[in-house]
């Protein structure tokens, strides 16, 4: 039943569910903000990674 797990039309789908639900006025500013948190997310695991080298 799962075997292939998400295929493109599974990610079509939940793209619609996600415009429908928060609306497409807002999608800019969300994904902007996920794009913040990952870089920091990104920024503090490298410098733990550091840390931990010296």
């Amino acid at each position: 039943m799962l075997r292939n797990g998400l295929e493109p039309w599974h990610l079509l789908i939940l793209a619609v569910v996600v415009v429908l639900l928060f609306g497409s006025k807002k999608l800019p500013d969300t994904a902007r903000a996920l794009g913040k948190s990952m870089r920091i997310l990104k920024s503090e695991a490298k410098a733990m990674k550091d840390d931990e080298a010296r």
